[in-house]
């Protein structure tokens, strides 16, 4: 990245040199695939989070084991200088755009770091002043390359086709009937992946500087993002689960978003439910094929009618014991601080089975990769195991909690404002599929600024 200090590139590059290649977990398939199961180079759980988190006293930044703390503005460490300009002082982030590649732009912090700084989860973690916002630490980063895909495909049917081939040159795709299925004891519930340590991914956005996740999006994309922690730093958030509305496909991988994940298999279906902040169904059809055709003049493979759905329509076959699925017909959305999507977004998901040495049923490894040529760059992964804990049998077993969220905070002039039963307010209705967040800041918190008609030039050159 360019504009770095020395002393940060140096720091960066020793912590990226000294991680263990090769670390990550990942279920033995037995044999080497064109497009699945490559382990990442770099385990989540290896790499301190970026921080701030919290900042206490003055004078006691302080790291403990479960989470990272900062520094407050004027009590930085030797050697590390503040920007005269940057994300908490600026009144004008499009004006800055030559200073996103700098994590000191955004103090260092996370992505996810940027939610807590105007008390939105927790309380505040300075002053009220947006300007006093703390810091985190330069030297810690998440690596791009454990980020990005490993595999060489360029868009999602490219991949499916080569795993379906790879899977007819092995005998299949398995065809099952419930005498012979081998997934039946995939039916149960899976621990919620904020549980534990071996659910952490990348996507928690927790261990990676702003720069490099920027890095992985297009110019637009770029835009978007630094767009939303520009006003979430000063209390401006807009979170779809603050007023009801719908989460998004990639909400299901986004940290406390999802939580007991409730799987139930059939030779035909598999059905996948979680909820807390809102419901997350995917129906997986396996056996099923895409209508392509509208793919030639822009459209996207999909099942029904051309209408993009909010968690994307999924077909798969079977490999053996393993389900091997492609999403598509996604609705652009957003998550919390992560990045933006669109609707051109498609997936090709791998679900294969964790057993112990005896062959025991574990969970489920989880393997996801996403393309979107609108808002990616290239493609990236996602890889986390889901750990089985019970079956429906189970005396223990809770009932999946249907999500039902009924409104009473509403965004009045800018505002996210509770109401109170009775009350009476006037309330523009915001365009759901015009990014109602952006139209709510623009024009309440964005008068005067330098937005671009298009954002097209590309910060990041990584060659």
């Amino acid at each position: 990245m360019k504009n770095l200090p020395v002393r940060i590139l140096a720091l960066t590059a020793a912590v990226m040199l000294a991680t263990p290649a090769m670390t990550q977990e990942m279920p033995d398939i037995g044999f080497e695939s064109v497009g699945r199961g490559r382990p990442l180079a770099t385990k989540v759980r290896d790499v301190e989070a970026v921080g701030p988190d919290h900042i206490f006293a003055p004078g006691q930044p302080r790291r403990t084991p479960s989470g990272v703390y900062g520094y407050r503005p004027n009590e930085l460490p030797a050697g590390l200088e503040a920007l005269p300009r940057d994300l908490f002082n600026s009144p004008d982030f499009y004006a800055d755009k030559d200073l996103w590649t700098d994590p000191r732009y955004f103090r260092c912090n996370s992505p996810q770091s940027t939610e807590l700084q105007r008390g939105i989860l927790f309380p505040p973690a300075l002053a009220d002043d947006t300007a006093d916002g703390p810091w985190g630490y330069c030297d810690k980063d998440y690596p791009r390359e454990s980020i990005v895909s490993p595999y060489a495909f360029k868009t999602a049917q490219e991949h499916y086709d080569a795993l379906m081939a790879e899977t007819k040159a092995r005998g299949g795709p398995n065809k099952y009937t419930f005498k012979d299925f081998p997934a039946a004891d995939w039916n149960g519930v899976y621990q919620r992946p904020t549980a534990g340590q071996d659910q952490l991914t990348w996507y928690w956005l927790r261990h990676s500087q702003y720069p490099t996740i920027l890095s992985l999006l297009t110019p637009e994309y770029q835009q978007r993002m630094v767009q939303e922690a520009y006003h979430q730093v000063r209390g401006h958030a807009l979170w779809p689960s603050t007023f009801c509305w719908p989460e998004g496909f990639m909400r299901r991988w986004y940290s406390f978003s999802v939580w007991e994940h409730y799987v139930i298999a059939t030779p035909d279906m598999v059905n996948i439910s979680a909820g807390v902040a809102d419901n997350f169904a995917t129906n997986i059809y396996v056996g099923r094929d895409f209508k392509m055709d509208d793919v030639a003049s822009g459209g996207v493979p999909r099942l029904g009618d051309a209408v993009p759905r909010w968690y994307g329509e999924t077909v798969g076959f079977w490999d053996g014991e393993s389900l091997i699925t492609w999403t598509s017909n996604i609705q652009g959305w957003k998550a919390h601080s992560a990045f933006e999507f669109s609707s051109k977004m498609q997936t090709v998901e791998i679900y294969t089975p964790n057993r112990d040495a005896s062959g025991k049923f574990l969970g489920l490894n989880h393997e996801s990769v996403f393309y979107d040529e609108e808002a990616l760059v290239e493609p990236i992964r996602i890889v986390r195991n889901l750990d089985k804990i019970n079956n429906f049998t189970d005396a223990n077993e809770t009932p999946l909690a249907f999500i039902e969220c009924t409104q009473n905070i509403y965004n009045i002039e800018g505002i996210n404002t509770p109401l109170s039963p009775g009350e009476v307010i006037e309330y523009e209705l915001p365009d759901m599929y015009g990014r109602p967040w952006d139209a709510i800041w623009q024009k309440y918190f964005e008068q005067g600024m330098t937005k671009p008609k298009a954002n097209t030039d590309d910060l990041f050159n990584f060659e």
